[in-house]
């Protein structure tokens, strides 16, 4: 990873339904960020657990959002790199990851 004055978000694409389906890219990322932004830790936690990927991970979902957008982005100012996963494909599609990416480009 690459030390900036600000930090990096990483929009990282998930399995629909098959474990195999994940990329190289996506496993070292997770690994290597400071903290992955989840939609649903328990479910990305048996990602995580599966790949032995012991990053700590931060609840973003829907209604707690409002809160946590400004704590990300402390933290990304911070010089801290964040994953942001959903619970299976593309976050920002249907999820509130668009939110955050919304504000990180702000």
């Amino acid at each position: 990873m690459q030390e900036n004055a600000a930090g990096s978000l990483y929009i990282v694409g998930t399995p629909i339904g098959n474990l195999e389906d994940m990329t190289f890219r996506a496993v070292r990322v997770l690994g290597e960020v400071d903290a992955i932004a989840a939609e649903d830790t328990r479910h990305t936690g048996k990602l995580l657990k599966h790949f032995q990927i012991s990053t700590p991970q931060i609840a973003y979902y829907e209604h707690n959002r409002t809160q946590r957008i400004p704590q990300l982005l402390d933290r990304l100012l911070a010089g801290e790199s964040i994953a942001l996963v959903t619970d299976a494909g593309m976050p920002g599609i249907s999820d509130p990851g668009y939110e955050l990416v919304k504000a990180c480009a702000r």
